[in-house]
């Protein structure tokens, strides 16, 4: 079962890691990298601009992916550097959190600053770093704007700006790191100050902007004898990036299940976090990480459409090309008094559900919630403040309009990677695209961990799999350096059979 604390619980293989992110005895995040398919936020690119359209006030940028990325007028660093636009950060930083000011800059530029066609040509040379992950059949988006994550902040060497997570509350505080780090920033450049910055010292602040510093200049040392397009800067992996953007003083523990990412994490604690050290575990155990702590379970429902609520309602999430609907529903709920107290109850529940299905299958763009209708604006208020209440653990950015008489609410949360489902599924070609199943590649990774969950289970001489043809075909490709060591560990022998009659997320496993 899942762990009865706050925890990051890592698997990693040679080709896939997993995090999970446990707050309180409940998964809230699940990440997914493979090797291959890495994500690509973060990345630093010398691209070429390859088309300029003034009437979309964007560019297209060639920085070496099989589609060219998307650049808006307001994301071109010239326009702020140049002329001088910032904002004034001591008017607005109440209400800031660690990524407003560079967002709320860019878009205000956007509408009083030189047109596009005034500001980059066809051919030139640029720097930009991916800001959007391309999704579906887009491109990816990129800014020119640089920003450098660190372990207490966040670097931005083209804005002059201080700001401070607004997850940091005390006033003294926010007062004490803003004039550490108004005395230590580089003039005409930007740094923002993490959550996890809070009650630190300038000497901990400090070695982190001068990491943070050095690692910029390494940045534009490799642009200028790099040819475009290139790839200059890589941001961590999963394993790593969970570390420094998840690992805070509120995780109790990490435990990770391999060795040499174990001391891997321990090597980058030692320069960034020494004292967090003693919570960091290697999980030992027989049993897959995952299963031991129920997280593959949540994994398996939080790729269901259907999530049933306590009191016998559920919602329905549906993906489609431009958005993501949320239907609630009463189901096996009648209530005990009255219809609208029913729906009022129903919908309550629906909001602080829905809010943590958000999170959980890192859901984003626009997503339109249809609960219950209610008569009353008073309830409808109700549910508005639940929902607006259930999203403030949320670290992503949302955006809520109040619910209208029909029961819908309008709301956007920022994207910036595929969704979990999107990640783990691919178009179903037994139903022509309308619905998903799991990939042949999530696929192989399952049986392989069955295998494994078998053998932990009591020696066999041999383990017969009977899986879709192609997901054989994949093990035998992509799997067979893990089926031969599983062979050599446990002196088994593993046969592997296609079977055209099994659906691809069908398999058996039979041990003898």
């Amino acid at each position: 079962m899942v762990p009865m604390n706050n925890a990051i619980i890592m698997n990693i293989t040679d080709r896939e890691s997993r995090l999970a992110l446990v707050e309180n005895g409940q998964v809230v995040e699940i990440h997914v990298e493979r090797r291959g398919e890495r994500g690509i936020v973060g990345n630093i690119y010398k691209g070429r601009v390859i088309k300029v359209l003034p009437g979309m006030q964007a560019a297209f940028v060639d920085i070496g992916l099989p589609r060219a990325a998307f650049l808006y007028v307001g994301d071109i660093h010239r326009h702020i550097h140049d002329l001088n636009l910032m904002e004034d950060e001591e008017e607005n930083e109440e209400h800031e959190d660690e990524q407003d000011p560079l967002e709320k800059a860019m878009d205000e530029q956007a509408a009083t600053g030189l047109p596009i066609e005034e500001l980059i040509e066809e051919g030139e040379e640029i720097l930009v770093q991916i800001s959007k992950e391309p999704l579906g059949s887009k491109g990816a988006r990129v800014t020119s704007h640089i920003s450098l994550p660190g372990r207490h902040l966040v670097f931005m060497p083209t804005v002059d700006h201080v700001g401070i997570s607004r997850r940091i509350e005390k006033e003294q505080e926010r007062q004490r790191l803003r004039q550490i780090i108004s005395d230590i920033k580089p003039a005409s450049c930007g740094v923002i100050v993490r959550t996890v910055s809070e009650n630190e010292s300038q000497a901990k602040l400090q070695a982190d902007l001068s990491f943070l510093k050095e690692t910029w200049q390494q940045i534009l040392e490799k642009e200028r004898k790099s040819p475009a397009p290139s790839l200059i800067y890589e941001d961590l992996d999963l394993c790593l990036r969970g570390v420094r953007d998840l690992f805070t003083e509120d995780v109790d523990n990490l435990m990770v299940d391999k060795d040499a990412a174990y001391e891997r994490i321990l090597e980058f604690m030692d320069t960034f976090m020494p004292s967090l050290k003693p919570s960091v575990e290697l999980y030992t155990g027989d049993e897959p990480i995952f299963d031991h702590f129920g997280i593959e379970m949540e994994l398996n429902k939080a790729l269901g459409r259907k999530v049933w609520l306590k009191s016998g309602g559920y919602i329905n999430i549906d993906f489609t090309e431009a958005l993501v609907a949320i239907d609630v529903n009463t189901g096996r709920y009648v209530g005990k008094r009255n219809l609208q107290e029913t729906i009022l109850k129903t919908n309550l529940e629906a909001a602080k559900e829905i809010a943590y299905q958000l999170r959980l299958r890192n859901i984003g763009g626009i997503i339109i919630v249809d609960f219950i209708d209610m008569d009353k604006a008073v309830d409808r208020e109700k549910v508005t403040n639940a929902l607006q209440e259930a999203l403030r653990k949320d670290k992503q950015k949302t955006n809520i309009l109040k619910i209208s008489e029909l029961g819908l609410v309008q709301m956007t949360r920022k994207r910036t990677r595929e969704s979990l489902t999107r990640t783990l599924c691919e178009q179903c070609p037994y139903c022509d695209g309308k619905g998903f199943i799991k990939s042949r590649m999530t696929m192989g990774y399952e049986i392989l961990r069955a295998i494994a969950r078998e053998m932990a289970d009591g020696h066999s001489e041999k383990i017969t799999v009977t899986a879709h043809p192609e997901v054989v075909q994949l093990l035998l490709e992509e799997g067979s350096d893990q089926l031969e060591k599983i062979q050599r560990d446990y002196h088994t022998t593993i046969q592997l059979n296609p079977d055209t009659n099994l659906y691809q997320e069908q398999f058996e496993i039979v041990s003898s």
